[in-house]
């Protein structure tokens, strides 16, 4: 708008508008174009020769610039930020900060850069800010930068061209397939994963050695990738198609075991998740999944990672519920398992290109290859112009009074130059290193160490030659280096690779626990478990010989039995909470039981006597009391989780509990005076639950019942019985014991004496133990093995001395 004078008259305009008529289409065709130039070169993509982004290369230039190197301490970060921004990085702050703290996480970067210090996030939460974290390069990154100062790499403009920065870092170690990249540009995107330092070298100094190798051949070094946090790839053969064309995915498996996260049920433990995938969004997804109904067979989800144990994800598997399906499902449903899709992008002479595994490594041997041949060329430039300065100064020293002299004679400087160049035949260079010469160098061992100095240089330049003047020599060179790297860096593999074919099929195994047939066991040492099979027990020949079974009772997974205590109860329990015993040629060991105790709560002086059946069907229960008192249980049992069965006297409790197969079977009490009654189950009647019995045996006075069970099979049963003195210590061992045949004891009527069945030694006074049956297995209290003796004749005869605590028989 032209400018107006006082009386409102137009002067003439400053300026001239030029208004230039443009198409949109081309302008902004043009605009985008530029745009997408700088995001691919200067952003998003990585340099396949040291595998970073720009500002990557530029955090580790600064850091190194600034001396934090790994053995000074830790600076802030907004210092480091602050630094890369304004020398060479004309960004916004927030992304040099995050390309700073991926370069610290270590379940990021297989092999992290930089050493941080303090908050730098998880894989569910981001860092604080950069004003409360510190930072310093960690040893790997001062491979990237060593030699920078050789002259190996180029150095190029910053963006206002007030300083130099280098195009490339040297990088002793091949970073990009280590570990791995990231980035979307307009156009095109990376996604790279990280491998293993020790297989890549591998790799890579077979290529130098083997030029023309196949792909086969660098694929025995590098399998598939490593992934920082561990975990397992299933499928191979997308991994192959991206080592040979670039482009490719694979599926990563969190690690997860099934255990007893209780004594009464199992759990899956996660202890590697997939590749950055977070307990938290785990655990959010199986609770959407859960709340949605798409998700059965979980109760609980508890994260117990810590810095100490590490990542430790719990997931709580419902009893009925097959742990292995409802893993399946995991797998098919949560971020357990995640696709990682490998698209190798990356620059090469400046262009983005699609590179296989054997191309990333001949891209990389072949820039390090002449990042030596450089730093060769640079030390040897050092080298001869050292011994050239040395080669003088030793000319000096032979005639170092005439050398004074004629510095002294000279008016300056450069007239003591010309003269020293002209007398003594030197070079400038070496007249004005002399003309610098300090006096404390005059001496005689001084010229002593000029002269090794001399030889050593000479030396040096001879194998410094040699490797230039001779490829092989370069190349062998290049590859022990690189096998050094991998001796003080390399880790073992955390990632499990799988074939395709050994991954699970989802709904192969069916997802709740089916109600098959098994056996509930319960041992001498208090250990209840359940079998994987209807078959029988066993016998005593082809068990373990310290699992002695006190209770066995036959049902189904999902159904339920009883476990009797000397009070007269019973608690309802279910198969499904029990662990499974693995099947062998030998019954199955009692050992990888669950204690007795997480499953049922005993008050004090109440203990298990034996297991029962709660099938209707099955054969009733008969239970005998210490007073001597019998009673045959009806079957009519409560749906409670605890009931009675007999109505006990005062003071009295149950000393033995069975099933009775048939009235044939011979109902048996043992005294603690020695005596032993048995007679046909047929005359004691059966009672409801709340019947007090009847009697069974007549006691002696001070005497009581010490054990009762029915005997099936007197021809093919024993007795056992233990005396020792009443006054002895529980626990002591001691006493006499004594096996007879069960057929040498006549039957009597129910209310009666009985028999004797032990005559007691000198110092015993009753019976401390007593058992009836088939094929009887003796344990301590340990579930030590205890060795019966051979079955007597006589019936009321004397024991044999006891070694050992007899604690249980079964």
């Amino acid at each position: 708008m032209a400018r107006r004078r006082k009386d409102d008259q137009p002067l003439e305009p400053d300026f001239v508008e030029n208004i230039v008529d443009i198409n949109v289409e081309d302008e902004m065709q043009t605009a985008f174009l530029e745009y997408a130039y700088s995001v691919i070169y200067s952003r998003a993509l990585p340099d396949a020769r040291d595998g970073l982004k720009p500002v990557q290369r530029r955090i580790l230039y600064s850091m190194n610039e600034l001396g934090l190197r790994p053995d000074r301490n830790h600076v802030k970060c907004s210092r480091v930020v602050g630094e890369v921004m304004g020398k060479y990085h004309p960004h916004g702050d927030t992304a040099i900060y995050d390309a700073l703290v991926r370069m610290a996480q270590s379940w990021t970067m297989r092999l992290p850069l930089v050493d941080g210090h303090g908050n730098f996030g998880s894989l569910d939460e981001g860092p604080a800010a950069s004003r409360y974290t510190e930072a310093r390069l960690a040893p790997s990154a001062l491979l990237m930068t060593t030699s920078l100062r050789e002259n190996t790499v180029d150095y190029v403009p910053n963006y206002d061209e007030s300083e130099q920065q280098p195009s490339v870092l040297p990088a002793a170690f091949p970073n990009l397939l280590v570990n791995g990249a990231a980035g979307i540009a307009v156009g095109m995107a990376t996604n790279m994963p990280p491998h293993n330092l020790v297989e890549v070298i591998g790799a890579a100094r077979h290529l130098i050695a083997n030029p023309d190798c196949s792909l086969d051949d660098l694929m025995k070094f590098v399998p598939g990738p490593d992934l920082p946090m561990g975990g397992q790839i299933v499928g191979l053969e997308g991994i192959r198609d991206a080592y040979l064309t670039g482009r490719g995915s694979f599926r990563t498996r969190a690690t997860v075991r099934v255990e007893n996260v209780t004594p009464r049920k199992k759990g899956l433990i996660v202890t590697e998740l997939p590749y950055l995938v977070g307990p938290e969004k785990v655990i959010e997804k199986i609770k959407d999944l859960h709340q949605a109904k798409k998700l059965q067979g979980i109760s609980d989800v508890k994260d117990l990672s810590d810095r100490r144990s590490g990542l430790q994800l719990v997931i709580e598997i419902k009893n009925g519920f097959n742990p292995e399906a409802v893993l399946e499902t995991l797998y098919k449903l949560t971020p357990l398992e995640e696709s990682f899709g490998i698209n190798n992008v990356a620059l090469v002479d400046g262009q983005p290109r699609t590179l296989g595994l054997k191309e990333l490594l001949k891209v990389y041997v072949d820039f390090r290859i002449d990042v030596v041949r450089r730093r060769t060329q640079f030390r040897l430039g050092q080298k001869k112009d050292r011994l050239h300065l040395v080669d003088g100064l030793l000319i000096a020293i032979v005639d170092i009074d005439e050398v004074i002299q004629v510095i002294r004679s000279s008016d300056d400087a450069g007239i003591a130059r010309e003269r020293l160049m002209q007398i003594f035949d030197l070079t400038e260079a070496q007249a004005n290193y002399i003309l610098e010469l300090q006096l404390r160098r005059l001496t005689k061992f001084s010229r002593i160490e000029l002269e090794k100095e001399a030889e050593e240089l000479r030396r040096e330049i001879e194998e410094l030659e040699a490797i230039l003047a001779d490829e092989k020599v370069l190349h062998k060179l290049v590859s022990t280096e690189l096998a050094d790297v991998a001796k003080t860096h390399g880790t073992p593999r955390r990632t499990v690779l799988l074939e395709a074919s050994g991954a699970p099929k989802v709904t192969s195994t069916p997802l709740e626990v089916a109600d098959d047939p098994c056996w509930v066991l319960l041992s001498s040492t208090g250990l209840l478990a359940r079998t994987t099979t209807a078959e029988p027990l066993p016998d005593s020949g082809s068990r373990k010989k310290h699992d002695a079974i006190i209770g066995a009772v036959r049902t189904t997974v999902r159904g339920e039995f009883g476990v009797v205590t000397s009070s007269g109860r019973v608690a309802r329990l279910t198969p499904l909470d029990l662990p499974t015993l693995v099947p062998t040629n030998d019954a199955p060991a009692l050992s990888g039981g669950a204690p007795l105790a997480a499953f049922v709560d005993l008050p004090a002086g109440e203990k298990v006597l034996t297991l029962m059946s709660l099938d209707p069907t099955a054969p009733g229960l008969a239970v005998g009391t210490a007073q001597g008192v019998v009673k045959r249980v009806n079957t009519d049992y409560p749906n409670k989780d605890s009931f009675e069965i007999i109505t006990l006297k005062d003071g009295d409790e149950v000393v033995g509990a069975t099933h009775v197969d048939s009235d044939t079977a011979e109902l048996t009490f043992i005294t603690s005076a020695a005596h032993l009654l048995h007679f046909p189950a047929s005359i004691v009647r059966p009672q409801g639950r709340a019947g007090g019995g009847m009697a069974g045996i007549k006691l002696s006075p001070g005497a009581r019942a010490i054990w009762f069970g029915a005997v099936s099979a007197p021809d093919e049963s024993v007795v056992v019985t233990v005396a020792d003195s009443s006054g002895a210590l529980p626990g002591t061992g001691g006493g006499s014991i004594k096996v007879t045949e069960f057929a040498a004891y006549p039957g009597k009527g129910r209310a009666t004496g009985g028999v004797r069945c032990q005559r007691f030694l000198r110092g015993e006074d009753e019976l401390v133990f007593a058992w009836a049956g088939k094929a009887p297995r003796a344990a301590t209290s340990a579930g030590v093995a205890v060795d019966l003796p051979e079955a007597d004749t006589r019936r009321d005869g004397s024991g044999i001395p006891l070694t050992g605590n007899l604690s249980a028989i079964g």
